[in-house]
C-alpha cells in the first residue's frame, strides 16, 4: 500500500508538470522552449570543455537514427511508413558532406559520415529493389525541387567562410541547408498516411537531437556564418518534431 502511494506521488510531479504545459497557449509554449533551449546552451558550455564532442555526438546520433531504420528493415521485411524520398535526400546531404569532409577535415567526421552514407544507401537498395512491394509511392509525394531549390539559392546567400574557397563553402552550406528538409518527405508521407510507426518515429527525434547538437557546436564556437547554417536546419526540425508530437496525438 506504501509503496503504491509513493510511486503516484512521485509521478504526480511529473503529471502535473505535463499537465500544466499542455494547457499554455502557443506563445508560452515557444518561450518555454526557447529559455529551455538557452539553459541547455549555458549548461553544455560550462560543462563540457572540448565542444567539437557535441558535432560528433550529433553525427554519432544521426547514425544511430539510420541503424535504426536498417533494423527495422531486417526484422520486420516491410518499409512501409519511410519515405524514399527523404532518404534520397540524406544520401545526397551525406555525400556532399563527405567530399567536403575529406578534402578539408578527414577525421572521425569523415568516419562517421561514410557509416552514414553507406547505411543510407543500403536503406535506398532495400526500399527500391528488395522491399519494393512494401513502399507506398502515391503517398510520399513531396515534390523533391520545393526542397533542392531553396538550399541552393540559400547557401548561396549565407554560407560559412573557410580556407578552402568558394565552392568548398557553397557545398558546406548547402548539405547543412538540405539536411535540415531532408526529412520533410517524411513527414508528408507520416501526414498522408495518418499514422506513425515506432521506428520511424525514433528515427525522426534521433534527427532532432543531432540537429540541436550540431546547432549548439556552432553557437557555442561563436561562427557566425557557421551557425546560421545550423540555426536554420534546427528551427525546421524543431517545426518537424512539433508536426510529429501532433501526429502522435
Amino acid at each position: 500500500m506504501g509503496s503504491k502511494r509513493s510511486a503516484v506521488s512521485s509521478a504526480s510531479p511529473a503529471k502535473a508538470v505535463t499537465g500544466w504545459v499542455g494547457r499554455q497557449s502557443t506563445r508560452v509554449k515557444a518561450i518555454l522552449g526557447v529559455a529551455i533551449g538557452l539553459l541547455t546552451l549555458v549548461g553544455l558550455k560550462l560543462w563540457v570543455r572540448n565542444h567539437n564532442h557535441f558535432f560528433v555526438a550529433s553525427e554519432a546520433i544521426h547514425a544511430a537514427g539510420i541503424f535504426v531504420l536498417v533494423y527495422k528493415l531486417t526484422t520486420q521485411k516491410t518499409c512501409s511508413g519511410l519515405s524514399l524520398r527523404s532518404q534520397g535526400l540524406t544520401a545526397l546531404f551525406l555525400a556532399v558532406r563527405l567530399f567536403c569532409s575529406v578534402f578539408m577535415e578527414a577525421d572521425i567526421h569523415t568516419m562517421l559520415d561514410f557509416a552514414s552514407l553507406v547505411s543510407t544507401l543500403w536503406v535506398i537498395y532495400m526500399m527500391w529493389f528488395k522491399l519494393k512491394a512494401t513502399y507506398v509511392k502515391e503517398l510520399d509525394n513531396m515534390p523533391l525541387y520545393y526542397l533542392l531549390i531553396p538550399s541552393v539559392v540559400l547557401a548561396l546567400i549565407v554560407k560559412p567562410y573557410t580556407h578552402y574557397g568558394f565552392m568548398s563553402e557553397f557545398l558546406w552550406a548547402f548539405c547543412s541547408y538540405l539536411e535540415a528538409v531532408s526529412v520533410l518527405p517524411q513527414l508528408r508521407l507520416m501526414q498522408n498516411a495518418k499514422m506513425i510507426e515506432p521506428f520511424t518515429s525514433h528515427y525522426v527525434f534521433a534527427l532532432g537531437i543531432a540537429r540541436f547538437l550540431a546547432c549548439a557546436h556552432w553557437i557555442i564556437r561563436v561562427n557566425f556564418c557557421s551557425s546560421v547554417s545550423h540555426v536554420i536546419p534546427t528551427l525546421l526540425c524543431a517545426q518537424d518534431l512539433r508536426r510529429l508530437l501532433k501526429l502522435n496525438l
